[in-house]
This record gives C-alpha cells, structure tokens and sequence, in this order.
C-alpha cells in the first residue's frame, strides 16, 4: 500500500491492470446482516450500530476481487449525525470510523493474500472516502435530480468537514459520487486545489439518461471541463441503470482522456419517493454486461445500489479475462 497522498493510485494502478474493480452495495449487504437502514443516515447507521458489519462488508467485496473499497460515508457527515442527535465529536469519530474500518478491512485481506493470488490485484488498493451530494444529506431523493441550489461557498462549507476527516484518517482519495448538480461538482473539484492540493478525486455523476446530468447539464459538458483538472483522476456515473451504461461510455470517452469509471445499480426499479425497490427479473447481469463496457472504454467497473459481492466477482472475472488477453 503507499502512504503517499501525492500519489494518483488510479494511475499507477492501471499499468498494471487493463481495468480495475470497484466494490458493490453497502446498504444492501449491510440489511442481510440485520442492520436497518430505512432512516435519514441510510447505511451509516451501521457505524453506530454494527460497525464490524461495515468491515465485514468491505472485506467481502475484496474476497470478491475489487480493488478499491469505498468508505461508509456516501451519507454519513456531521450535519446529519447532529441531526440524528449526535455531538459534533461523535459525529467526527464516526466518519473517522469509517476509514478505519475500509482501511482494516484492506489491510486484513491483502497482506494475508498468498503471493500466488496477487497477480490479479491492482498493486496499490484503493480506500476512497465517499463524498456523496448535498442532496443525499437532504434524504428527499434530490440526488436524483439535482433540484438543489447553494452557492460555491456553502456547498464546500457543507462538505469540507467530512473531507478533512477522512483525509486525517487516511483515505487514498476521494469517491464524488452520485452527483446530480454541475455547480456542486465544480464547488467540490476546486477545493480540491485551496484544501486538499495533495489529494485526488474521482468524480462520478448521477444521469438522467446517458447524455444528461439529473440537473439537466449535458453530460458532454460536464465531462470536458473537468478533463484539464489535475486532481480529478477518473470521471463517469454511477447510480443508474445498467442498460444506460454502454451510451454514457460512449458520451464520456470523446470529452476526457482520463480513466472512465462506472458503477450502475443492479438492474432493480427504484422509487426515490418511497425509497423502495422492486426486482427485475429480466435485468442482464454484470457478467453479461462488463465485457462491452470494458470494449466501450470503461477502466473501472463496481456496482451501485443492490449489487453484491457476487455481482462484483462477475465483474473480476470479465476484468481479468481482459487482463490475459
């Protein structure tokens, strides 16, 4: 593992590897281990509830072949802890909590890993803390469409607490995941710069259909201004349905020479407005899927919202097989 934050381990990672990994549901895997999710904080109630769960989780995805873990903290800040009636310093300990448990997690599978196992592992795992929008915080269902409006200041001050957090605990990089609002992407992406110089981001966008940002940007668009940004080392969506991932690709790929990232939902309906799913038994699977998004252009590929570690293993299989060729 390297402790060098000036490190863009996406990079690094990908010369070794035709594509990397990503982890799968939290939430979902977390609910199969008893831990109720259906409230404001979503699955960071597991730090306060079942924190071994959340390692239990994370070591599972790596068992599975991912080669980055994401941080419980996709709605976990101090904001909504303190809302739940929690203490500023609680609230700090346990998103502090959360890279300490990615990070055990990681640790614990990878230096007992036989040497034998390692050659279809990225070199350098990855722990990338979660940042998720201003909208999950909301808990409205707004990370689905953006319909939020802050200013650069406020977004950052919302989020620069939960950031510096992680960083202190170690995270590798950041995870902007699931965001729907072109103003909140950029507000993150420039205090990347003022804040956090010696860090990396991925940037992952929540779509209403594979040209279009929930806010209605143009995904083109959005892409192509954050090509020139040094700090952001991969740039997609995450979050949507599977059949809209092979378009989105081909969107991204002609505005950005950066890795292109990629993590959809399971194939399930979801309600934003009950915040219910419902199963679709005619969804393709990952080990259908993963093959085109890998010719499409796709460098890393996990799984979003009820995807599990057998979905994740699926992906692995495709990627190594990639690998080899």
């Amino acid at each position: 593992m390297r402790e060098d934050n000036m490190a863009n381990l996406i990079n690094e990672n990908l010369k070794k590897k035709a594509a990397l990994v990503l982890d799968g549901a939290m939430a979902t895997e977390l609910e199969k281990r008893g831990v109720h999710t259906d409230n404001a904080l979503w699955s960071a109630t597991a730090l306060i509830s079942n924190p071994e769960a959340v390692k239990a989780v994370h070591k599972s995805y790596f068992e599975a072949g991912a080669d980055i873990a994401i941080t419980d903290t996709y709605q976990a800040n101090v904001n909504g802890f303190e809302q739940a009636g929690y203490s500023e310093g609680q609230s700090e300990k346990l998103i502090t909590e959360a890279v300490r448990l990615a990070r055990a997690a990681r640790d614990e599978f990878y230096f007992e890993l036989p040497a034998d196992q390692r050659a279809n592992r990225a070199p350098y795992p990855i722990v990338a803390g979660s940042v998720g929008p201003y909208g999950a915080y909301l808990a409205d269902g707004s990370e689905y469409t953006g319909d939020y409006l802050l200013t650069t200041t406020e977004f950052q001050e919302f989020h620069a607490p939960r950031m510096e957090l992680m960083a202190k605990a170690g995270v590798d990089m950041f995870a902007f995941e699931t965001q729907p609002n072109f103003d909140e992407a950029k507000a993150l992406a420039s205090m990347m710069k003022t804040r956090f110089p010696n860090m990396f981001a991925w940037l992952s966008f929540s779509v209403s259909d594979p040209e279009h940002l929930c806010d209605g940007t143009p995904l083109a668009e959005a892409v192509a201004y954050f090509n020139g940004n040094p700090q952001i080392s991969a740039i997609g969506v995450n979050c949507t349905s599977m059949n809209n991932i092979e378009a989105t690709i081909k969107t991204i790929a002609p505005n950005t020479d950066k890795p292109i990232i990629v993590y959809p939902n399971n194939g399930d309906i979801y309600d934003p407005k009950t915040k219910t799913w419902e199963p679709n038994p005619q969804a393709a699977t990952f080990a259908d899927l993963t093959p085109k998004w890998l010719a499409a252009g796709a460098k890393i590929i996990g799984g979003c919202c009820r995807t599990t570690p057998g979905d994740i293993e699926q992906v692995a299989d495709a990627v190594n097989a990639k690998n080899l060729s």
